[in-house]
């Protein structure tokens, strides 16, 4: 393989993970302050309640961090497989919102935190490539055992968010029926 095939897949990683990591931190950045439209801790924390995520603030600064923190260090290549997974993570509760819509997004659905979430895992797989700040720290963030514990993780934490939130909502769907079947005239 000659230099300049690995200095353009060098370079894409730099353009994926910058162009990436950019979305997500100002994404995240939305939620956890009121910077570019924003609606901040608050409007998160209100938004994460009414979408059935408990408790909602811990939810809130978990999914800003997982953007943000993500995105701002897959941008950098630093701790690649921890920012990989912990985005992909964060947009697997997103995706989990946006699911009975359809696939979509034009509809409301998962297409765009799907899309997100599988190349913030994809970059976390591969690797940051030379340009980035875990090639400059010969790769201390960034070794092969870390990979596959910072999935684990992401993964074993998303389930759990997850399965709580979708636990909560049939609690509450079977609390409306039951308060339906109760009433007056029913």
């Amino acid at each position: 393989m000659s230099c300049s095939c690995i200095n353009r897949r060098d370079l894409g990683l730099l353009v994926l993970r910058a162009g990436t990591g950019a979305v997500l931190a100002i994404h995240g950045a939305q939620k956890l302050s009121h910077l570019f439209g924003g609606g901040g801790i608050e409007g998160t924390t209100a938004a994460m309640e009414a979408m059935g995520f408990h408790p909602p603030k811990h939810s809130a600064l978990a999914a800003g961090l997982g953007e943000a923190g993500g995105g701002v260090l897959l941008a950098l290549g630093l701790a690649t497989p921890a920012a990989g997974a912990a985005a992909a993570g964060t947009m697997a509760g997103a995706v989990a919102v946006h699911a009975p819509a359809g696939f979509f997004s034009t509809g409301g659905g998962y297409e765009y935190p799907a899309f997100l979430g599988f190349t913030a895992a994809a970059i976390g797989l591969t690797g940051a490539g030379r340009y980035s700040l875990d090639h400059a720290t010969r790769h201390v963030f960034d070794q092969s055992w870390f990979v596959a514990l910072a999935f684990a993780g992401s993964a074993l934490a998303a389930a759990a968010v997850v399965g709580r939130r979708a636990k909560g909502q049939a609690a509450q769907a079977q609390a409306a029926a039951a308060d339906e079947d109760a009433s007056p005239g029913a």
